[in-house]
């Protein structure tokens, strides 16, 4: 693991300082990023006033999000364990058949 550095993140233009380790900066600054435009979206509609609500509205957001790719992750994964099972089986009887024909 790397050593930790601080890094100046700015989200809706205000700066915060955070620290993290070097080989994961990059990461950071993206997320803060993406932060930053989720929360200016939520900002732009009008709807949403005040900073704190508008943190909640992106952090549920997000959470929506990040739980969706969890599902559609897990669907996927399940999927690609049917078809392993699926295609281990059919090895086996492609193996048991060829033990069969030897004999």
């Amino acid at each position: 693991m790397s050593e930790p550095t601080t890094v100046t993140v700015k989200i809706l233009d205000k700066e915060y300082q955070v620290s993290c380790p070097q080989d994961e900066v990059e990461a950071l600054t993206s997320s803060a990023r993406y932060l930053d435009q989720q929360m200016r979206q939520i900002r732009e509609t009008g709807k949403v006033f005040g900073i704190d609500r508008i943190a909640v509205m992106a952090a549920l957001n997000l959470a929506n999000e990040l739980l969706q790719n969890r599902q559609v992750l897990n669907s996927i994964q399940s999927d690609a364990n049917g078809r392993a099972r699926h295609l281990t089986d059919r090895i086996m009887v492609a193996l048991a058949e060829h033990k069969q024909l030897k004999l």
